[in-house]
């Protein structure tokens, strides 16, 4: 009898311990998975804002003006146009072979 109740105290101190261990990682987890919420939180929002920068910087207006300005380049007229035309071609059209 007393080598029973020994075996049983043993099984409860041991059970006792395993739910401690596991309620102790349960809690970890829990945290950890809380931390990573955040930071998903946080990259979404610094994505909304890196979309919203990129709409910005691709608008229109804006290229034309770095085009402009940072480039140097002008708005294509008739009047800087040039027209290249091969040899033995009418009008830049090249003939069939």
């Amino acid at each position: 009898m007393i080598r029973l109740n020994l075996m049983l105290l043993v099984t409860v101190l041991a059970s006792a311990l395993y739910l401690v261990q596991v309620q102790y990682e349960s809690r970890r987890l829990y945290a950890e998975i809380e931390r990573a919420q955040v930071e998903a939180r946080k990259l979404e929002v610094e994505h909304e804002r890196l979309r919203v920068e990129k709409r910005a910087q691709a608008t229109p207006a804006r290229v034309e003006k770095l085009a402009k300005e940072q480039l140097h380049m002008k708005a294509a007229s008739p009047a800087i146009t040039q027209y290249v035309t091969l040899k033995g071609t009418a009008a830049g059209v090249e003939a069939a072979p």
